[in-house]
């Protein structure tokens, strides 16, 4: 569900942007409220996405281009063996844990997008095949493109949603209201 962001202080860019991610994280979270964990692992469609697997996704592409434009790797590597993993919750993982880790991710991403000395600053993508070779972006690049990563997926989290229970958007929005993330 789109929210309304607040017009960001005179000259806060960083702050306009990272209000944005959090706005489309929000719709991600909204989309999980009062469900089982079982509810969150279904697929109720011809897709393989879950609740609880586009939650573990957005939180690992977060955190892996957080710590590619800190210069460090990924906390978890994917490749052909194990990209299945990256949208559904294994070995102990929990929509309660995800969403804990993506809190201490979030903070991190703010932290780093407010360090920086400028958005203009860029760093290496990395060498995979889809970009270009010895590419480079922006720290603003970076802000924009979770934004569009996150808000991808709170769309497809907001029609699995209804899929499950029918509850639609605006209906989470009022159970949000009346609940606590603990």
């Amino acid at each position: 569900m789109v929210t309304h962001v607040r017009a960001e202080e005179r000259g806060d860019e960083r702050g306009a942007l990272l209000a944005f991610i959090e706005e489309q994280r929000g719709g991600i979270r909204r989309s999980l409220l009062g469900l089982t964990e079982e509810q969150a692992a279904s697929r109720p469609s011809a897709s393989e996405l879950s609740l609880g697997g586009l939650l573990k996704h957005v939180a690992e592409v977060e955190q892996g281009w957080i710590a590619r434009a800190k210069g460090e790797p990924p906390a978890v590597k994917r490749d052909e063996s194990n990209w299945h993993e990256c949208f559904v919750l294994v070995d102990g993982e929990t929509v309660a844990s995800q969403l804990a880790h993506w809190e201490k991710v979030a903070a991190e991403t703010e932290a780093f997008l407010r360090s920086v000395p400028s958005l203009d600053d860029t760093f290496a993508l990395p060498p995979d095949p889809w970009f270009p070779p010895e590419g480079r972006v922006s720290m603003r690049w970076l802000a924009l493109h979770l934004i569009r990563e996150t808000a991808r997926h709170a769309g497809h989290a907001d029609i699995i949603r209804e899929s499950l229970d029918g509850k639609t958007a605006f209906e989470l929005v009022a159970l949000e209201q009346g609940s606590s993330w603990a």
